[in-house]
């Protein structure tokens, strides 16, 4: 009786609407952003540096302070948004507190590493193509990994009450 007196009810039915619309969201994300990864270079070092330096066989220009200032503005601002919500649900499933932290950090740490090495590019030394990579394919999988630990939570319907 309490469960219908307080109203918890409606905030499971809520709750269990919202999450996979969100995860749904974060899926198409996830999408896009290899998309527009792999539209730009490939996991080449070369690709990057030509992304990021400019190339004069296709003719680009090495990106701007300002075009990089815009982008990281940007993207410093809505993947923290990202990366909160999707860990702070993470928080409810049954997966180890190691595994939590762990997929957190790393999460965390490579859309930073990402967002950074695209300047490291540009104003310290190519070499930092291969970091761009390593963040990039960092933050793919540990995005995809927490959409999955969330999802298989929402089949299990155990901790969503």
């Amino acid at each position: 009786m309490r469960f219908f007196a307080n109203g918890e009810h409606n905030r499971r039915i809520v709750l269990n609407t919202i999450v996979p619309m969100f995860l749904g969201y974060i899926v198409l994300f996830w999408i896009s952003n290899g998309l527009m990864y792999f539209h730009k270079m490939s996991l080449n070092p070369q690709s990057v540096v030509a992304c990021c330096l400019g190339s004069p066989e296709t003719f680009t220009e090495p990106k701007s302070y300002q075009s990089l200032l815009k982008v990281s503005h940007f993207h410093l601002f809505s993947m923290v948004i990202l990366v909160v919500t999707l860990m702070h649900l993470l928080l409810f499933t049954s997966v180890s507190l190691p595994l939590k932290i762990g997929l957190t950090l790393i999460t965390f740490a490579s859309a930073v590493t990402d967002e950074l090495s695209s300047w490291l590019i540009r104003f310290v030394h190519p070499g930092f193509a291969w970091l761009k990579i390593s963040a990039f394919v960092l933050l793919e999988t540990s995005l995809l990994l927490s959409i999955l630990v969330i999802w298989s939570l929402l089949s299990q319907r155990k901790t969503l009450s």
